[in-house]
């Protein structure tokens, strides 16, 4: 797998939009490519950036009230696929699957609902399943694919993209992606804690 990769497309999926203008503007500048779904995807375009919805790869619209919109073979392949092995290659052409470079994910606040005193139903509504999906997919293809899994990571970005422009080291990569199985781990523990409780 080759060292340094350049980002030429990122799907973000966000829950917090606060800071994220700096870094989309950036990556614009770069050249990269946006693809977002829902409130995101607003948020982008009212940037004024062109911004492709997630619906028009898939060609499914978001359904069951949001449960369902990233959570498809041509979402996951585009960010699971490796792209020194041959028969993936041939899979993406196959099934017309986009390239994936740059994943970023900030997740439902499930602590923040729970601290709120908030009702059972508006908990688990709160379990974020497609956000933690597209992290756990972006970290584990951390040889090819670049995962920013929270807010906080925003600035860790930003920092490689006005150092190196749009691409990152192996390195950089395998940083980001243990960050991000602590953020899904963090995550994931937090659930379990309010089931137990």
């Amino acid at each position: 797998m080759a060292e340094t990769k350049k980002i030429k497309t990122a799907l973000i999926s966000v829950f917090h939009k606060d800071g994220l203008d700096e870094l989309l503007r950036k990556l614009n500048s770069e050249g990269v490519k946006f693809l977002s779904t829902g409130g995101t995807q607003s948020f982008i375009e009212s940037l004024g950036y062109e911004c492709q919805k997630v619906e028009d790869v898939t060609t499914y619209p978001s359904i069951l009230g949001g449960r369902v919109k990233t959570l498809h073979p041509k979402v996951f392949g585009g960010i699971l696929a490796r792209r020194d092995n041959g028969g993936d290659r041939e899979q993406m052409a196959q099934y017309g699957i986009p390239e994936i470079d740059l994943v970023i994910v900030d997740l439902y606040p499930f602590e923040d609902t729970v601290a709120s005193g908030a009702a059972e139903a508006d908990i688990i509504e709160k379990i974020d399943i497609g956000g933690i999906s597209l992290i756990r997919a972006g970290a584990k293809n951390y040889g090819d694919v670049v995962i920013v899994p929270s807010k906080a990571e925003y600035p860790v970005l930003l920092d490689i993209l006005n150092r190196n422009g749009a691409q990152t080291t192996l390195a950089e990569r395998k940083m980001l992606a243990g960050r991000a199985f602590g953020v899904s781990s963090h995550y994931d523990t937090a659930i379990h804690n309010w089931f137990n409780s």
